[in-house]
């Protein structure tokens, strides 16, 4: 399994910012292999992370390769005051079941 993070420092979002973010999130979960998603915000430095789960690092290209996910990748400049991807290989899940989690399948 693979996770893709993506976190951002929110700048000004339009119409536009919100039509392809919900488009890739439709994209994304449409893609055989994607297992679920998380959001988190930090209030101390105001980022916010998007991490996506996959079962295969091809699913997650599919994502990558997505034209409406390239169109946004394009045009960040416009929405985002800068951002950064860590895609990492997931070794092991574990929890006690208390709260949802994509992997606690």
């Amino acid at each position: 399994m693979y996770t893709a993070t993506f976190t951002f420092a929110p700048g000004a979002y339009d119409d536009e910012f919100h039509r392809l973010d919900q488009a890739i999130a439709e994209a994304a979960r449409a893609i055989p292999g994607y297992l679920g998603e998380e959001a988190w915000e930090n209030p101390a430095n105001g980022l916010v992370s998007n991490v996506y789960y996959w079962q295969t690092l091809e699913a997650l290209q599919q994502l990558m390769d997505h034209p409406v996910h390239c169109e946004a990748k394009a045009r960040q400049a416009r929405w985002l005051k800068g951002y950064h991807v860590v895609v990492a290989q997931v070794l092991r899940s574990h929890g006690d079941g208390g709260i949802p989690h994509p992997l606690a399948g």
